[in-house]
């Protein structure tokens, strides 16, 4: 389970199949717990087999129903069979996207590339493939972010651009049978970085504190919501929420 410990009871959510792709930890885990709570049949798809089935068996250890699937989601092949399998859904959520720090000139070009190319070209296919399974009413929700400049991430900071242009055309095309929308949060402190050191992870979330206006680091709580809430207000399409902080109000 999360750090959270448990699945918190929800609302909204009885009756419905929603996908999280990314879904075996971190905000995608988070999300999946309170979609359960609320009476969501839940398929989370990940890559890490220990880590997906530990989602699992946490999640029905709190009576959900939950079927686990492995997945990269960076693999078209493996990205087409499971769309193939998957069927009928009301919700998907997406959290892909691999973050990356250094400017255009600093970074490596093939790094610039592989950060657009996870967080948009393989949200792209992942929005292709759902299109058709989107039961009437539904949603797909994608990840962006915040709090990065185009000179310190490059590649992040043109894949996050990308995912809103992303929102905004699906939002059209796919109306008014399903909504899209992005959930855009800025650095947390998330199972994403389990191999960073105590030190490092201390010093990132001190610096980020001290950029953000509200002056901490998000909970993942608090950027699982606005996932619920984009899923479940059914008049809200073609945008994207940070979940920031503000940080981005500064100069």
């Amino acid at each position: 389970m999360s750090e959270q410990g448990e699945v918190a009871a929800g609302s909204g959510s009885a009756g419905e199949r929603i996908v999280v792709i990314g879904g075996s930890s971190g905000i995608g885990l988070r999300v999946a717990e309170l979609a359960a709570g609320g009476g969501a049949d839940i398929v989370i798809a990940g890559r890490d087999p220990q880590r997906l089935d530990a989602a699992v068996d946490g999640l029905r250890a709190h009576g959900a129903a939950v079927e686990g699937v492995r997945l990269d989601a960076h693999d078209p092949d493996q990205r087409e069979s499971f769309f193939a399998t998957l069927g009928p859904f009301d919700h998907l959520v997406s959290t892909i996207g691999v973050p990356m720090g250094g400017g255009f000139l600093s970074a490596p070009a093939a790094e610039i590339r592989r950060t657009i190319e996870s967080k948009f070209f393989a949200n792209l296919a992942i929005a292709r493939l759902a299109a058709p399974l989107i039961r009437d009413g539904g949603s797909l929700t994608f990840t962006s972010g915040t709090g990065g400049r185009a000179q310190d991430a490059a590649g992040s900071y043109v894949g996050n651009l990308a995912i809103h242009a992303l929102v905004e055309g699906l939002a059209v095309e796919l109306a008014p049978r399903a909504r899209v929308n992005a959930v855009a949060p800025t650095w947390t402190p998330t199972p994403l970085w389990k191999d960073v050191s105590e030190a490092e992870l201390a010093a990132t979330k001190a610096r980020f504190a001290s950029a953000i206006p509200l002056g901490r680091t998000a909970t993942i709580d608090e950027l699982a919501d606005a996932y619920l809430f984009l899923i479940h207000n059914t008049f809200i399409t073609g945008q994207q929420i940070a979940v920031d902080g503000g940080i981005m109000l500064g100069g």
